[in-house]
């Protein structure tokens, strides 16, 4: 050991060395002046280098520079994702953190970068960071709160809340590991407690692993706070790469997992049992007669499942998937083709398409009516090998339903039965209270097509690679097969095709085999939120009505400025033209339906060269000139130039921006870019739309708080996770459909706060709101929409039933009391798009933060 008391030795040589050397001096300031006049010819790249070399060599300078660095990383970073740079880009980011690790301002920035490259969990990890260094950061926290939601999915609460649920899972682990299964592997771990539930039931050896690095650090988290660190190991990794002894010591008697969504295998879990089987698990019983030790075989919980399926018309499924509507705007939609939302499902996989979506039937606004009675469309033995690896090229099975009610084919629902062992199992039927959605897969080639009683609907279940798939192929009706996705009605697409004469409709129906054959060459693929948009009747024709209202004000003002300049001008002359500008998100007709009021030369922001080739067809049957429509997006080097003089002589007409995300939330810079558009006006252009006027209201609803937290004092099954898993508590449920969300209304609704587009002045950051409880309960939420006024005049709201938007719900943190009668002040601000609400009940100490 060495002798701590001991002198070092050559003390004044170690001091000398600290001495400062000229060079070294003469260096770090020509840097810096080289620097400093590099940012001040925004030659970012070069000042990046320069402040790098000064920092590193005199960290003295780092308080000084630090602002000044910032910015020129910020610059030099916007430069090198422009062109596509991204290595080099992080690469800027990590040099950067390593001189100011402690920075959130970088920390955060970083966050952002890595967030819209997709790469959810580092962002996560950045701003907590920077969340932890400064908790008030405001930017750091609403990014935090964006990237919650895709982490740790809002059905992580809903699951460690379902009691149901985890207690049968807890018993058939108690029941297998008591019968002698005493290695336990945890395969997508998530908080751990299925792990947890195996040690605590006796298991001698446990392991766990899971691929989401935030999950994995929560469940290292909550078994190091259940006092398991030591006798449960979990992995950073997929079960797939995991090997013997490499990653665990031997095989294991148990494996437990939910890897299951939906749609069932959606998760993986095919793919992981058979590798587990070869791989990771003792062999399996080899017969039900013949006795072995549990701990010398191999099991797997849950055991199998059992799938079901029901035919359904529901028109809220069907405007999310295909078009329903023949005009949009006054534009016709007969010479669009083909379009169709990316979930469509053939027994051949397409890496194109989802072969599923998911809703929760019973939450689905308007309903559902069921067409055939719920029928099995699969059994799974998860504990046979030879059944799961036989199960993707097991022939396509046909299954005949008798149609029990007449409707219009939208969808198969698909839900299943969990078998965790042989006397327990849990279902995810659409009428279970349940956390658990059920799988959509929508019908797209039966516009119009009624079932009826006497038909019976013909549907294919395979499992091509190792995807659920269930396809409506066909209809029996009179003894005669009618494939569905050549019953497209050519003449009229968007109407049912009904015949008195049951002879005369097989023969129109059998006849559009033939006509039908080149129908889909032109198809273009929408997102379902775009679908739903496309079909959102009034939002189009009050735009239409808005746009109409405009461009004839501006028609006239621009005539008598002719008139009073006694100059004539050619109509067909480009320059002379209004220019309307639409920068929604996705696909659009907005700069569409401007160009057909004529006189306007419309820009458009849709980026995709199918769609754009949509727009050019409906522009051509339309009548609208060629040179009328232009992509805006091919005038621009990068989306974030978007907003920007449509030419140097010219200004915009009519700027159109996209204001609410289809989730509910206000869209990031809206007011920023609003800023900037009306900068870019001529006299008399607006910006579309004008003003936003945020509502609300207050409600008691046990389902919002259950979607948001882990709720009550009492632990999950025993153990400590609530602390845990709420760290990703987010203030604001998105996607919440309003119109069937279980709740008691306990005020009416208000008007929250006003964002002004054309007038600034008339803005405001925060605002004073009092709402009177009109019934007794606790506030447990405050659900908002919005009043998008188009002008003074023309609005649509994102609450009406036709609306593509959702809707959105700030969650209390701790429910208020009231009784009727009662005044509730609510603190409504905005930050950078976010809106945030506290409440407070009126002469009442206790402020509820949100």
């Amino acid at each position: 050991m060495p002798n701590a008391s001991a002198r070092p030795k050559h003390g004044r040589r170690a001091r000398r060395r600290r001495r400062e050397d000229p060079a070294r001096n003469e260096l770090v300031s020509s840097s810096l002046e080289s620097a400093q006049q590099c940012l001040f010819s925004q030659d970012y790249g070069t000042a990046f280098v320069h402040y790098l070399l000064v920092l590193n060599l005199a960290p003295v300078f780092k308080d000084f520079a630090r602002e000044s660095f910032r910015f020129t990383l910020f610059k030099w970073t916007e430069e090198l994702d422009s062109v596509g740079r991204i290595q080099d880009l992080f690469d800027c980011y990590e040099q950067a953190l390593e001189l100011f690790p402690a920075d959130e301002v970088i920390l955060n920035s970083m966050g952002e970068h890595l967030f819209r490259m997709g790469f959810r969990d580092e962002a996560a990890g950045h701003f907590h960071k920077a969340l932890k260094l400064r908790p008030d950061y405001p930017e750091a926290r609403e990014n935090f709160y964006r990237v919650a939601n895709w982490l740790v999915e809002r059905w992580h609460f809903l699951m460690l809340n379902d009691h149901g649920r985890n207690r049968k899972y807890q018993q058939a682990i108690q029941k297998a590991v008591q019968s002698g299964c005493s290695t336990v592997l945890d395969i997508g771990t998530g908080t751990g407690i299925l792990g947890m539930c195996a040690k605590k039931a006796g298991a001698a050896e446990v392991y766990a692993c899971e691929l989401s690095k935030t999950m994995y650090e929560l469940a290292c988290e909550v078994v190091t706070a259940n006092g398991m660190d030591g006798s449960i190991r979990i992995l950073h990794m997929k079960s797939l790469e995991m090997e013997v002894p490499k990653d665990i010591p031997h095989r294991v008697s148990l494996v437990v997992t939910e890897t299951v969504d939906a749609g069932l295998f959606g998760e993986g879990i095919i793919e992981s049992l058979i590798h587990a089987w070869h791989h990771l698990l003792l062999p399996p019983q080899r017969g039900e007669n013949e006795f072995q030790e549990q701990s010398a075989t191999g099991r797997v919980i849950p055991a199998g499942a059992t799938v079901f399926g029901m035919a359904v018309e529901c028109l809220e499924i069907r405007r999310h998937h295909r078009l329903c509507v023949s005009e949009v705007g006054s534009l016709s939609m007969a010479a669009a083709g083909e379009l169709r939302s990316p979930v469509s499902c053939s027994p051949e996989p397409d890496e194109s398409m989802e072969p599923y979506t998911t809703e929760r039937l019973s939450r689905l606004p308007g309903g559902y009516k069921p067409l055939t009675e719920p029928f099995t469309a699969l059994n799974i033995d998860f504990n046979n090998v030879q059944e799961l690896e036989g199960l993707s090229s097991r022939e396509a099975q046909r299954i005949y339903l008798p149609v029990t009610q007449e409707g219009e084919l939208d969808a198969l629902a698909v839900w299943f039965q969990l078998h965790l062992d042989e006397e327990s199992s849990l279902s995810t039927g659409p009428q279970e209270d349940t956390c658990w959605e059920q799988a959509i897969y929508p019908v797209h080639s039966t516009k119009g097509f009624l079932l009826k009683p006497q038909d019976e609907l013909i549907v294919e279940v395979s499992c091509r690679d190792a995807y659920l798939r269930l396809c409506s192929v066909a209809v029996l009706r009179g003894g005669h097969e009618i494939h569905l996705d050549k019953r497209l009605d050519p003449q009229h697409p968007g109407n049912p095709m009904s015949n008195p004469n049951p002879e005369a409709e097989l023969c129109s129906a059998l006849a559009c085999l033939q006509t039908d054959q080149h129908q889909t060459k032109d198809f273009s693929m929408l997102e379902c939120s775009e679908m739903a948009l496309l079909n959102n009747h009034d939002y189009h024709q009050n735009f239409c009505s808005a746009l109409a209202k405009l461009i004839s004000q501006l028609k006239v003002k621009w005539q008598n400025q002719e008139r009073g300049s006694g100059v004539q001008s050619d109509s067909a002359d480009c320059s002379d033209l209004l220019y309307v500008l639409d920068v929604s998100e996705g696909f659009s007709l907005l700069s569409l339906i401007a160009a057909s009021h004529g006189h306007v030369k419309a820009y458009s922001s849709v980026e995709k060269h199918k769609q754009q080739e949509v727009l050019k067809r409906l522009a051509r049957s339309s009548n609208i000139p060629e040179q009328h429509l232009e992509f805006w997006l091919n005038h621009v080097e990068d989306e974030q130039g978007m907003l920007q003089r449509p030419s140097r002589e010219k200004l915009w007409s009519a700027i159109i921006l996209d204001c609410v995300e289809t989730c509910g939330l206000i869209r990031q810079k809206l007011m920023e870019k609003a800023s900037l558009a009306r900068c870019l006006l001529e006299e008399g252009g607006r910006i579309f739309p004008e003003k936003i006027v945020v509502h609300g209201v207050l409600v008691e609803s046990d389902t919002l708080l259950l979607e948001s937290a882990v709720q009550g004092q009492e632990p999950t099954l025993g153990f400590n996770i609530a602390p845990f898993i709420n760290q990703f508590t987010v203030p604001v449920h998105v996607f919440l459909d309003f119109s069937t969300l279980e709740c008691k209304h306990l005020s009416e609704s208000v008007e929250l706060f006003v964002l002004d587009l054309m007038n600034a002045n008339a803005n405001y950051i925060d605002r004073q709101v009092k709402v009177q409880a009109t019934s007794a309960g606790r506030i447990t939420a405050i659900p908002f929409w919005y009043h998008i006024y188009l002008d003074q005049e023309i609005s649509v709201s994102t609450l009406s039933p036709n609306s593509h938007w959702k809707q959105a719900a700030v969650v209390l943190q701790q429910p208020l009391e009231v009784r009727a009668g009662d005044w509730v002040r609510l603190t409504v601000k905005l930050h950078k798009s976010t809106i945030s609400i506290s409440a407070l009940l009126e002469n009442a100490a206790g402020q509820m933060e949100q």
